[in-house]
């Protein structure tokens, strides 16, 4: 089964385009079952790869009080390794079909007031340290960036003529985003205040970068929760709240949805339709001035 695990992770990389963080965490959760199956490394056997042996290390998940959406995302990696090893003649049928689903709690996305934000954007202001934040901040929230898509921009990524940058989304998927003029503006001062560190930089290079190179995703986590903190009113803040935030006040300024779709890399639309929900401000607006009778 580990033998079967090296070659479903290289389909995931080849065909399916999987980002290394997917691949890394499908790994992880399934080499989390087949060590319960055996040693650490030993073999396993196809035939210890069953609907009791994942029962089991589910159960173990919830009682070691991960949340649902942990639990959902084990058994999705669980259930895509299944079926690849049907496909391929390593099991006869796939013991997670009979594994009972989480149920997840829906949760509306938080956007961040646009007064405040803009008003935190503002006050980052010092040495390199905060004009690399600043840059790093404005570029997410003015072009709805995903993490993964933030820290993979690099130096000829950014068009500055065309005020755009490439970026590539899920499944290595690339889209060319607007990036207005104040993120532009911050990107022009980090890139001046390191312009001694990029002499000769190549256009692969990290847009954003620290001491030991490339930012990594949980640096800019912990930059997002420093700088915007306040905007959260104390709550804790991702970087995926200033991708609500860009999608939600767009929408609230009279962006069309399919538009939004793009910009934000979304397949489906369904899946930017959530917004609406959150706009129930602009919503309501749109009603009362509509409707003959409101």
């Amino acid at each position: 089964m580990r033998e079967a695990l090296d070659r479903f992770l290289s389909e995931l990389t080849a065909q399916r385009r999987a980002s290394a963080h997917t691949v890394a965490a499908y790994r992880r959760e399934i080499e989390r079952v087949l060590d319960r199956a055996g040693r650490p490394g030993a073999p396993v056997p196809p035939a210890a790869w069953t609907a009791v042996l994942l029962g089991r290390v589910q159960r173990e998940l919830w009682a070691a009080k991960l949340a649902p959406a942990s639990v959902a995302r084990a058994l999705a990696a669980w259930r895509s390794f299944s079926k690849f090893c049907v496909r391929r003649g390593v099991l006869d049928a796939d013991p997670c079909a009979v594994l009972p689903a989480p149920r997840l709690p829906k949760r509306l996305p938080r956007t961040l007031p646009a007064e405040a934000l803009n008003a935190a954007l503002d006050r980052i202001a010092g040495d390199a340290s905060a004009s690399r934040d600043r840059a790093l901040l404005e570029l997410a929230y003015s072009s709805g960036l995903r993490l993964s898509e933030l820290v993979g921009v690099n130096l000829g990524d950014v068009d500055r003529g065309a005020h755009v940058v490439r970026v590539r989304g899920k499944g290595r998927k690339e889209r060319i985003v607007p990036v207005g003029d104040a993120a532009f503006a911050a990107l022009d001062r980090y890139l001046d205040a390191t312009r001694v560190e990029r002499v000769a930089a190549p256009a692969a290079e990290a847009l954003f970068r620290g001491p030991r190179g490339r930012l990594s995703g949980r640096t800019v986590q912990r930059i997002v929760r420093r700088r915007l903190a306040e905007v959260a009113g104390g709550l804790g803040v991702t970087p995926h709240a200033l991708r609500h935030s860009f999608a939600s006040h767009l929408l609230d300024r009279g962006a069309d949805l399919r538009a939004i779709q793009e910009l934000l890399g979304h397949a489906s639309l369904a899946t930017t339709q959530v917004y609406t929900h959150v706009s129930r401000g602009r919503l309501r607006k749109a009603y009362v001035q509509a409707h003959p009778r409101a």
